[in-house]
């Protein structure tokens, strides 16, 4: 079962333009998260996918393995499904978010074990989602939140809090959806086939789109998976976190 790890990476990123290209206690973002990924041991490849020779030139000059896509994509799965087209032999594809330079190798394997044996097979796409304990981070609309069934299918991810607390004595969980996702290859180019659904138009989450046409996500609890790069008080907590390691 050969799997790849491809890291959709555009420059012009809404809240944060030019944010992979930041530094982060002395190197950049994005090869943070390039090494990170790489460093982890699981894929049999992995590759930066971005539309900027910028971030191309980042990735080739320091030895990794970058290649140039489209500008005009939706969403990152969309930008790594016109690479993937051409890779015929890959069985698992994961997308991993260029802003995330904390990936670690265990969230990764525990996302891998879900496509394996008799109850793997019926799996097409996963994905994982950390505990939220701070009321003010589940209030926060960049903790994208998500609420799952007993089975651990996601039922709906928002960037409101879900479930609303109408009961505060029912010992609810809350979980933020980490922006890891895992396809098999057939999942990853049907989606990209689908048109922008009405329910990712709305929140600005690309895997809305799998629900909205039917497709279960399987969710994978892991720990504390450091800081995404989604602001600019995201990159001084990650340097901080860097620092004190």
């Amino acid at each position: 079962m050969k799997k790849i790890a491809l890291i959709p990476a555009r420059y012009a990123a809404t809240r944060f333009p030019g944010k992979l290209m930041a530094p982060l206690a002395g190197k950049t973002v994005i090869w943070r998260t390039y090494e990170a990924v790489r460093g982890t041991g699981v894929f049999d490849e992995v590759m930066v996918v971005t539309d900027s020779d910028v971030i191309y030139d980042e990735i080739i000059r320091n030895g990794g393995r970058a290649v140039m896509s489209k500008r005009e994509h939706e969403s990152g799965s969309d930008r790594i499904a016109e690479a993937v087209e051409t890779m015929e032999d890959v069985e698992i594809v994961v997308n991993v978010q260029g802003d995330t330079p904390f990936t670690q190798k265990e969230p990764l394997e525990k996302l891998m074990q879900v496509f394996e044996g008799e109850e793997g097979r019926k799996v097409q796409v996963a994905s994982l989602m950390q505990e939220l304990t701070d009321w003010n981070d589940i209030e926060d609309p960049n903790f994208v939140k998500v609420a799952v069934d007993k089975k651990f299918n996601a039922l709906f991810f928002s960037r409101s809090v879900i479930p609303y607390p109408r009961d505060t004595s029912s010992g609810s969980s809350y979980y933020e959806h980490i922006g890891i996702y895992a396809f098999r290859r057939e999942a990853l180019l049907e989606f990209t086939r689908t048109p922008v659904s009405m329910l990712e138009s709305t929140e600005k989450i690309e895997c809305l789109r799998y629900l909205e046409n039917g497709i279960p996500i399987k969710m994978v609890v892991t720990e504390y998976m450091g800081v995404e790069i989604d602001t600019p008080e995201d990159l001084d907590r990650a340097s901080k976190l860097l620092e004190n390691n």
